[in-house]
């Protein structure tokens, strides 16, 4: 993945990503309900398009990808493909019920029905997979590192962390991952919470997958910078109840539909686009 812009980017740069096409009042209709669509009984796509509503849980904090705005309307990428599957089952966006997700409660909320869906930057790995199932991947990241502006620490990669403070989120992959090479962790709910440290010097560097890391700085820009130099890959999926194969399979078909009519990319360019240039969507995995 390679950033449109410099990371460091302009105040108006900054508001149109924030402002991610949002609209005052009710959510906006990006992705009009199909008419007339019809499910075998008992499935949980009928279930949803005779009921007329989904619940679909996302973050709320996490610029360009899901945040709410000034009337509280979550906005950014894994917002319309929320949109986008409701869409397809019949469902207006003001059907939509916006749960919010952080990382340590998204398979709690699965398992408890709480939500029917999660789209949160949300990586696909097995140790999740024995809790719930997941449609996709739509779109796939890579884990990095935040610094301030300047990288006064000169750290080029995970390598450099040795011995230095950091910042990422409680229950999330990042937090696994960045154990391999620093044990000085400082745990927070939402990655948010981790920029004031970075600011006042408590920890040194804050890791998570790149295209986060992206919407913080540009949120916060010219505090911030991304260092550039992914380490991992991260398949970011729909997470849903685990034995639910019909559902799985329904939203891995819209998925792959969106991808040839171009709804997925323009879902991304209304979004993360802002800031981000448009990838190519990864590979179904219909495990």
């Amino acid at each position: 993945m390679r950033i449109k812009k410099s990371l460091t980017i302009s105040a108006i740069a900054m508001a149109a990503a924030l402002t991610l096409g949002a609209c005052a009042g009710t959510p906006e209709e990006t992705a009009p309900p199909v008419e007339d669509v019809s499910f075998d009984a008992g499935t949980t796509m009928a279930k949803l398009n005779e009921a007329g509503k989904i619940t679909i849980g996302t973050k709320f904090t996490q610029p360009l990808f899901g945040q709410v705005d000034a009337d509280g309307n979550p906005q950014g990428f894994d917002v319309e493909i929320g949109k986008l599957i409701a869409a397809k089952l019949g469902i207006p966006a003001d059907g939509i019920t916006w749960t919010e997700t952080v990382s340590a409660n998204r398979e709690p909320f699965i398992e408890a029905g709480e939500v029917d869906l999660v789209i949160a930057t949300y990586t696909i790995n097995d140790e999740r997979k024995e809790k719930i199932a997941f449609a996709g991947p739509y779109y796939s990241a890579g884990q990095d590192i935040l610094v301030l502006a300047g990288n006064p620490k000169g750290i080029e990669g995970p390598e450099d962390l040795e011995g230095l403070a950091v910042c990422t989120v409680t229950g999330s992959t990042s937090e696994a991952n960045i154990k391999e090479y620093t044990d000085n962790i400082i745990a927070a709910t939402d990655y948010a919470d981790c920029l004031e440290p970075l600011r006042s010097g408590t920890v040194d560097a804050v890791t998570t997958d790149n295209v986060i890391l992206a919407g913080l700085a540009d949120q916060n820009a010219p505090e911030f910078e991304v260092v550039n130099a992914p380490f991992t890959e991260e398949p970011y999926g729909i997470g849903l109840a685990k034995d639910d194969t019909d559902f799985r399979d329904f939203i891995n078909d819209v998925l792959e539909e969106s991808y040839e009519d171009g709804s997925w990319a323009a879902a991304w360019e209304a979004t993360a686009g802002k800031v981000l240039d448009t990838p190519t969507p990864p590979a179904v995995d219909r495990y």
